[in-house]
């Protein structure tokens, strides 16, 4: 993602008191200056700037101990809304949410993104327009843009970096595009990273430590830690499917090596591999369907694509040690056979101390884990305090 610039805070620590009452609970000025140490005048100083920009309101009184009671205020999530896209290989999903997380208005349209970029983000801009609309907000008033693409994105410049199925969007500057026709910092990430934190926020808020894997066309791992995503350098942390399994050897892979992980297991893999033996299966979807029907194949297929990323992630699990394990992605709608064979190779191959408590568990979102992920994402960065303190200044 690219950090937009930031202002200069006329009412310094107005951020410091958002996040405070950020947790839900209603507080009084004296509550408020007890917690951060502040003078009480400071503390209403920065209260009322904070009220100003409608991030905080009146929330009741008090119990009085003695005199008038006093006011308490809370944290307004619908002052500002966000606008989060989930952008796919033939898929869009876009959703309008409000600082809390909660989904106010979307849409979805089958668009490939192979048509290249600026077909795709102007659907983005228009259809965000009429989400606005549709719910009677201005794009003033937008804490800003998320945006999730699906391949590699250098998180400090927001740019896609040699993504195999997009052409047309290698070095493309998203965020200037969408910044120069919309309102707001734009922030983009790649599709699993998003994912990961729907998923953490909606489902798993109390695991600090979480692996996303997607298993779809493609495989890719998005990595919480210590509550935050973890891009690593660059931004490419978590490619799991470019990682070389021991019997991949023979397969080419997108990427142009041989024996990735994502050329013997994902969906696209199977598929292939179903053809080969005369069975109609072209894609990740008509592989879920074959196992609905209880295609024998299918499953065998199934299972043994859950143990090759098992394999994979049987040394993630030892040097990271997540306590969680999200699979999803459309492969993990063909029910247990994919999640059974991970299961079976990590608890083997892992060290004991590592699994003792790990979880291992289906993803619970579905189609929703990008965009609110992607909100999310707009949300930590626009409710930091640095920039709470460029929004209360009128920035």
């Amino acid at each position: 993602m690219r950090v937009p610039p930031s202002g200069t805070p006329t009412v310094p620590g107005a951020g410091t008191l958002l996040r405070i009452l950020r947790d839900g609970r209603p507080r009084t000025r004296s509550e408020l200056a007890a917690v951060t140490g502040l003078a009480r005048s400071t503390v209403a100083q920065r209260v009322d700037a904070l009220l100003a920009s409608g991030l905080i309101g009146p929330a009741g009184e008090a119990a009085s101990t003695g005199g008038r009671p006093p006011t308490t205020f809370a944290f307004m999530p619908s002052a500002r809304v966000v606008l989060a896209a989930d952008l796919g290989a033939t898929y869009a999903r876009l959703a309008l949410t409000d600082m809390a997380g909660y989904v106010l208005a979307e849409t979805r349209a089958d668009l490939d993104i192979a048509t290249g970029p600026e077909t795709v983000l102007d659907w983005v801009i228009t259809h965000g327009r009429k989400l606005l609309e549709q719910v009677g907000r201005s794009p003033g008033e937008l804490l800003g843009v998320g945006i999730g693409l699906p391949g590699p994105v250098e998180h400090s410049t927001g740019r896609a970096v040699n993504p195999p199925i997009m052409p047309g969007w290698d070095g493309f500057d998203v965020p200037g595009y969408v910044e120069a026709r919309f309102f707001g910092p734009v922030l983009v990430d790649n599709d699993v990273n998003i994912m990961a934190l729907g998923e953490h926020f909606a489902r798993w808020g109390d695991a600090s430590h979480l692996m996303f894997v997607k298993v779809a066309t493609g495989i890719g791992c998005g990595i919480i830690s210590d509550g935050g995503v973890y891009r690593g350098a660059k931004g490419a942390a978590g490619d799991l499917g470019h990682i070389q399994v021991p019997h991949g050897t023979g397969h080419p892979c997108r990427c142009g090596n041989t024996g990735c992980l994502e050329a013997v297991a994902s969906g696209s893999a199977i598929a292939a591999e179903l053809a080969e033996q005369g069975i109609a299966a072209r894609t990740a979807l008509d592989v879920v369907e074959l196992a609905r029907s209880g295609s024998v194949p299918a499953l065998r297929s199934l299972r043994q694509s859950g143990r090759d990323i098992g394999e994979v992630l049987a040394a993630s699990v030892n040097m990271l040690n997540p306590s969680i394990i999200v699979i999803g992605g459309s492969l993990a709608l063909a029910g247990d056979h994919l999640l059974a064979g991970v299961r079976e190779v990590i608890y083997q191959r892992s060290l004991p101390l590592a699994t003792e408590d790990l979880r291992i568990v289906s993803a619970q979102m579905g189609e929703r884990a990008g965009v609110i992920g992607a909100a999310v994402m707009v949300i930590e960065y626009g409710l930091s305090p640095e920039r709470v303190e460029v929004l209360v200044s009128g920035g």
